[in-house]
């Protein structure tokens, strides 16, 4: 049977559509060519309108019968005048036009040179996000990069400042080696001289990258606003957590993100380990957690460095002990020992009784080591040495509100024994150091890339289990220290407590007084004292 041929009106309909749709194109472009002077004019008219209804709006009400006789005045005015009229309509079309004229447009894509780039990105990508096995790769030799670069940014220099890449998900995200092949190459195309930050959506197959700004170094030691059982160890990125504190910076203050410890009988990461070379900040971290600890508590200070980096604290009111020889050490820390099973002891005699725990046991003995490593007994030696000596404090300070915080260099960490690295969950790590160590102490690496430049008190802090953040810990210097500055030195000393005695060996320009030293032994003062520190008092 011979086939009918198709009705013309099926056959020849999508050429109709096309032309039909290209005539209508044309004649749009055409009267909009056309009409361009009047859809000038009309834009213009309609914000001149719309600027004198604001005038208006903002006019005081007591002002606008002034203000519309004055208006009337002038278009009586220009209406007798001759010409009058068609002047005033030659101005309003001119401020028309002037007002309505097309604005520069805005560029909503790269340049070259952000184009080229982009494209290098995308081909130094493609070994790592492409397969042979894939038959439509998102990322091929020669393809198009604007399929997997969908959102990014530049900076005055031209340099890539944020990129959102999106990865096939065959990728393998979830091993930390192969981000950080992608991390590295990023880093490296990118630019270096800044820091990035990486962020990984497993579940949306995406990474974005964006430069971070440096940590500003300009805070010093000051009484920050925190509740008792909170310290603040430093200050971080504004997204990264969810607390601002306020402080003062300069001659003015606002809120920064600070990085709060918390501690007590409910805090889950009770004991702090700070890890970092001599330069990179850590004494200058102790000192600063010293300060806000003597405000509701009282502190052991042990240096093993013996360098007198606390000779400020000697004396001072809540500063049970400041050791810096081996013996008085070991000594002081086998006291604090002592002292913690006595508060266990006492605390669990008054809850048997059914009495509220006395005061002194529930106020706060922080215990403050700096290098800890250079206290070690010789061996051969069967006395206990200071990682024995802290086994008690760290075990049961929680219970006992016994706080212990550890300053120590990379390389001594492992000397510090299986109990502590235990028991320090809170984790921070100064200066400049290499990913494997930030990783031994966090227990993972962060999601940035190392600094170009590594300040005093710049590094990483992660609390247990948390994320990694970036830290810059207030500047906490030495007050004795001649290279301290005026304004640091006057921060540090009004933040320390009154002295208990008048005199004090080291303190600069001492006040003539008679002194009587006396003996004191455990349990004279109301937290007792360390066996062999010696309280000085002014006699009559």
């Amino acid at each position: 049977m011979a086939r009918r041929p198709l009705p013309r009106i099926l056959s020849s309909g999508s050429a109709s559509i096309t032309r039909s749709r290209e005539i209508a194109r044309t004649a749009a472009d055409s009267a909009t060519d056309v009409l361009h002077p009047l859809i000038t004019l009309t834009r213009g008219l309609r914000m001149l309108a719309g600027a004198g209804r604001h005038k208006w709006a903002a006019t005081p009400k007591d002002r606008r019968g002034p203000t519309l006789f004055l208006v009337a005045a002038c278009v009586l005015v220009v209406a007798l005048i001759p010409y009058g009229p068609l002047l005033a309509l030659v101005t309003v079309m001119g401020a028309a036009a002037w007002k309505g004229r097309d604005r520069t447009p805005v560029r909503t894509g790269p340049d070259e040179a952000e184009t080229a780039r982009l494209r290098a990105l995308y081909e130094a990508l493609v070994p790592y996000f492409s397969t042979a096995e894939d038959p439509a790769p998102l990322f091929s030799h020669g393809g198009e990069w604007e399929k997997v670069f969908s959102d990014y940014a530049f900076d005055g220099d031209g340099r890539v400042s944020r990129l959102q890449v999106a990865y096939p998900a065959y990728f393998t995200d979830s091993e930390p080696e192969s981000r950080a092949r992608i991390e590295q190459l990023l880093h490296a195309k990118s630019g270096r001289g800044r820091e990035y930050h990486f962020a990984w959506d497993e579940e949306g197959n995406r990474l974005v990258m964006s430069v971070l700004d440096a940590l500003p170094t300009s805070l010093t030691a000051q009484r920050f606003v925190t509740a008792p059982g909170e310290t603040v160890l430093g200050f971080t990125d504004e997204d990264a957590v969810r607390r601002t504190v306020p402080v003062s910076d300069g001659d003015g203050g606002r809120d920064a993100p600070g990085v709060v410890w918390r501690t007590g009988a409910r805090s889950t990461e009770p004991h702090l380990l700070v890890a970092g070379q001599p330069g990179s900040g850590t004494t200058s971290l102790l000192r600063s957690i010293a300060l806000q600890a003597l405000q509701h508590g009282d502190i052991l200070i042990v240096e093993g460095s013996g360098t007198g980096e606390y000779a400020c604290f000697t004396g001072r009111e809540g500063v049970l002990a400041v050791e810096c020889g081996p013996a008085g050490a070991l000594s002081t820390l086998e006291w604090a020992a002592n002292e913690t099973e006595r508060r266990l002891i006492d605390a669990n005699r008054a809850r048997q009784a059914g009495d509220p725990v006395p005061e002194d046991l529930t106020r706060p003995l922080w215990i403050l080591l700096d290098r800890p490593s250079a206290l070690s007994r010789p061996a051969g030696d069967g006395s206990p040495g200071v990682p024995e000596l802290l086994q008690v404090p760290l075990r049961h300070g929680r219970a006992a509100h016994v706080v212990v915080v550890l300053a120590e260099a990379f390389d001594h960490l492992d000397g510090l024994g299986e109990t502590v690295l235990t028991h320090t969950r809170a984790r921070v790590a100064l200066g400049h150091c290499t990913a494997g160590q930030i990783e031994s102490v966090l227990g993972t690496g962060p999601h940035t890339t190392p600094p170009p430049d590594v300040p005093p008190g710049r590094g990483y802090a992660r609390f247990g289990a948390g994320p990694v953040l970036r830290i810059q810990v207030p500047a906490t210097p030495d007050p004795y220290d001649d290279a301290t500055s005026d304004a640091q030195r006057a921060a540090v000393l009004s933040l320390l407590p009154e002295r208990r005695t008048a005199v004090e060996a080291g303190a600069p320009e001492p006040e003539p007084a008679s002194l009587e030293k006396e003996t004191v032994g455990v349990g004279t003062e109301p937290m007792g004292a360390p066996v062999g520190v010696e309280a000085v008092a002014v006699s009559d």
